[in-house]
């Protein structure tokens, strides 16, 4: 299912031309690379995806109705704690304050900010402050996620953590694109890569275990069978694609490789796990 669509689109900054003519499809379930040289136009595209930026000429279709962007330079907030401020964000994204309160503890640990979640934002190095830009661009899940330069300033453990979770958000059924110079991270993360070279814009590589056009993502998934007791928010995790309610209690459908996670905050809340199946 396509997501967001550039058709014959250029841009130009004064009498400057940054893009000229550029096609560009994404799908739900890809993960696209960006690469080019600095000054290519790899931050412009971005922009026109979300819609901080508008064409010069040509058209950006955009079906996403929920949008995540995580720009190349992330302005930290003088006076909120990072969990202060990921809370919040939760909140006005639709976010019970539990829920907010849990999703952001959850992103924080994995992505493993270090100086305290507590600790003014202003204080934080430049790996930690990318790290929370990018806790509040997964804090509900995006039909659509673009990340310029995403794995900048971060530590060899927070790297790897980021690569899993843009795969992760991709096999939810989100269309992901990022920008990115290092060879292997793009090797090692895209489905498929898009360069960009004098202002144009050409399909180079695509991963052998990239998805056939069209297709559907393919997902493992796990059920969780929880007894009757308390009625949580599952709507903050994006793991969680499925929750079904009876009269027996409540059934979770969640990505395979993410359920322990769910397991622990199901159990630390009170309820009683009955089933545990894979899909």
């Amino acid at each position: 299912m396509e997501v967001v669509r550039l058709v014959e689109v250029s841009k130009r900054f004064g009498r400057r031309e940054i893009l000229r003519g550029v096609d560009l499809r994404v799908e739900a379930g890809e993960l696209l690379a960006l690469v080019g040289a600095n000054g290519s136009g790899k931050s412009t595209v971005l922009k026109l995806m979300v819609g901080l930026s508008r064409p010069t000429s040509g058209t950006v279709r955009r079906t996403a109705q929920v949008v995540s962007y995580v720009p190349d330079v992330f302005t930290s907030h003088d006076r909120l704690s990072a969990s202060a401020y990921l809370r919040h964000l939760g909140r006005i994204r639709g976010l019970s304050s539990g829920a907010a309160r849990e999703r952001s503890s959850v992103l924080l640990e994995r992505l493993a900010l270090t100086g305290g979640a507590d600790t003014p934002m202003r204080k934080l190095s430049k790996g930690n402050a990318q790290k929370v830009a990018l806790a509040q661009a997964l804090l509900t899940p995006p039909e659509l996620l673009v990340l310029d330069e995403p794995w900048a300033g971060l530590d060899a453990t927070a790297h790897e953590t980021l690569r899993e979770l843009l795969t992760e958000t991709a096999r939810a059924g989100a269309a992901v694109a990022f920008t990115e110079h290092s060879t292997e991270t793009v090797r090692s993360t895209a489905t498929r890569t898009c360069e960009l070279h004098e202002r144009a814009l050409h399909e180079s590589t695509s991963r052998e275990n990239a998805l056939p056009k069209n297709a559907t993502p393919e997902r493992a998934l796990t059920e969780i069978v929880l007894a009757p007791g308390p009625e949580l928010d599952w709507s903050g995790r994006p793991e969680v694609v499925e929750v079904r309610r009876n009269g027996n209690g409540t059934t979770l459908l969640v990505v395979t490789g993410q359920h322990d996670a769910v397991l622990l905050s199901a159990l630390s809340q009170g309820c009683s796990v009955r089933q545990v199946n894979a899909q």
